[in-house]
């Protein structure tokens, strides 16, 4: 593996370069700078070197999207100590695991993580710290309790005059050195602990910069809507807008389509960066109730005025968006075809990424110029990619992928990562794609979610929920197996059919006629036996995956 530069001297040049710009705003809350940031990274490192935290030690962060949840981190990672994030929607037994799996000595926690917490369920903890205030709310050091208790005192006798940029020096990281443990969101019910080392956060990072960071106006606003546990968002959305010099603002609480739309009109980001749902909802909220109406229609069959409509359709979507945006993109899990058409319709500037944890998280990525319908771009830079398949136009294979990207392993777990890395260091990601000529690849879903039909074909039921979620009072649906029958679970619009004044019998009847729809235009070996009604959502993994592993034996 090729040597790279320092990842954490980027954290340091950018903290240095924009020392008085804004750096973090919780929404609606305080603004941090950087060098307010960098302060708080001083007096956190003050306080790991007098309780007695050495490099390599591992220390945890639970809770929601904050400045000081990025701070937090920042200041782990330029300690040189191993970094580990836990998403805040995990249960109390989950986080235990993950806290002693990982070995953490110290945890921060949020305002509603914490209220949950048992301490006696982590032994091993040296203390816990709550993140809206850092303040200590549990301790087995005592030198850990002198160190917060004196921790302004401290910080007061290393910089008794004034602290500046001259005083930024940050562990100095080699690129095989382990940065993070990131702990998978557990879509097969099994969560296992992605090793990421320097070389692939840097990696990562360096081409976002280049091929995202550089067509950003310079020092912009960004909103942050993803979790930054998950790779995804504190790749694309925290670090690359951080070490950019921009200013990023952090929701703080649950990111609802309308709290998100609010927040695009008011600070108007220059990119945005999100999952297919939120984008989803946004557009079937609020723009397709606007354009699906008689004279629009009509308006769209007319040769003359088309291309004007389309213009002016386009500039209404900007504007729900801020109206301030460089493009969309869109990634964590399978976007809508009906979506997909809808933007590149109107020529609205949207991209499709691909990447997975043990990446950190970039595989594929194109800009929305070279955007190619139903794609997920080609190979980033740092990394090579191909599908497992004599012929991968026309035949499906498995992605594989090696580069700088790729994690160290599986911690504590030799048998999982063997299964995944092969000797030529070939990430084997699970999932079944199609790739043109010009390297654009054409994800069809998970290899374990594969079908296959009466007469052996494969079916990949993705594909199947992609049309059926288009058809009428479907909200979101799975495909699931029983015998050699495909049954089609869905959870229907219950919003819209209360409002219609649907009973239960009604909703069945429209399924039963989008039963009918969908079948004719499926081949034999993919047609829906039935569907059965869900009356709740279906439970989903923090990056809105269906959790497809609880409904699979549900019928």
């Amino acid at each position: 593996m090729e040597k790279v530069p320092s990842f954490n001297a980027l954290i340091e040049s950018a903290i240095i370069s924009n020392w008085d710009r804004d750096a973090l705003t919780d929404y609606k809350g305080v603004t941090l700078q950087y060098h307010d940031v960098a302060r708080k990274i001083e007096k956190l490192h003050i306080m790991f070197d007098y309780s007695g935290i050495k490099s390599g030690d591992k220390i945890a962060i639970c809770g929601r999207n904050s400045s000081l949840w990025a701070c937090a981190f920042l200041a782990t990672v330029t300690y040189g100590a191993v970094v580990v994030p836990i998403q805040h929607e995990f249960t109390p037994e989950q986080i235990y695991n993950i806290v002693n799996h990982s070995e953490s000595k110290l945890l921060f926690v949020g305002d509603v993580v914490s209220t949950a917490l048992d301490t006696e369920m982590m032994p091993n903890l040296d203390g816990i710290f709550y993140l809206p205030d850092f303040s200590l709310v549990a301790s087995r050091s005592e030198r850990l309790t002198v160190a917060r208790e004196h921790l302004n005192e401290l910080y007061g006798q290393k910089y008794p005059k004034y602290f500046r940029q001259e005083h930024v020096h940050y562990y100095h990281d080699e690129g095989e050195e382990l940065a993070m443990i990131n702990y998978t969101s557990g879509t097969t019910g099994f969560s296992k602990g992605v090793m990421l080392p320097f070389r692939s956060l840097w990696s990562n990072l360096d081409f976002l910069t280049q091929d995202i960071g550089s067509k950003l106006k310079k020092h912009c606003d960004v909103l942050s809507i993803l979790p930054m546990a998950h790779m995804y968002g504190l790749s694309c959305e925290f670090l690359l807008q951080f070490c950019c010099g921009n200013h990023l603002y952090f929701l703080t609480r649950v990111p609802s389509p309308t709290i998100i739309q609010e927040a695009f009109m008011d600070i108007r980001p220059n990119i945005i960066v999100s999952v297919p749902l939120i984008i989803e909802k946004i557009i079937r909220t609020n723009v397709f109730p606007l354009i699906n109406n008689y004279r629009v229609r009509m308006l769209m069959k007319m040769p003359g005025v088309k291309k004007i409509v389309r213009e002016r359709i386009c500039q209404k979507v900007m504007e729900f968006m801020g109206g301030n945006i460089y493009e969309v993109v869109i990634g964590g899990a399978s976007f809508s075809k009906e979506i997909e058409e809808f933007f590149t319709s109107i020529n609205f500037p949207i991209t499709v990424g691909y990447g997975t944890t043990e990446t950190g998280p970039m595989i594929t990525y194109s800009d929305y110029r070279d955007f190619v319908p139903g794609s997920c771009g080609t190979a980033v830079k740092h990394m090579e990619v191909r599908i497992l398949s004599k012929d991968p136009e026309n035949e499906a294979g498995e992605i594989v992928t090696r580069g700088l990207n790729v994690m160290q392993g599986y911690y504590k777990n030799a048998k999982a990562t063997n299964e995944v890395i092969d000797k030529d260091g070939w990430f084997h990601t699970g999932d079944l794609a199609k790739m043109s000529k010009d390297g654009h690849v054409f994800i069809l879903g998970r290899i374990k979610n594969m079908l296959l039909g009466a007469n052996g074909q494969n079916v990949y039921p993705e594909e199947i929920e992609d049309r059926l979620n288009s058809m009428t009072m479907v909200s979101e649906s799975i495909i699931v197996q029983k015998g050699d029958k495909l049954v089609g679970l869905i959870h229907p619009d219950l919003l819209q059919a209360q409002s219609l004044g649907f009973t239960e019998e009604d909703l069945r009847s429209v399924m039963e006629q989008n039963r009918k729809e969908l079948n004719a235009k499926l081949p034999p070996f993919c047609k829906i036996s039935e569907f059965r009604l869900q009356d709740k959502e279906f439970e989903k993994t923090p990056k809105k995956s269906i959790k497809r592993y609880l409904y699979q034996n549900s019928i």
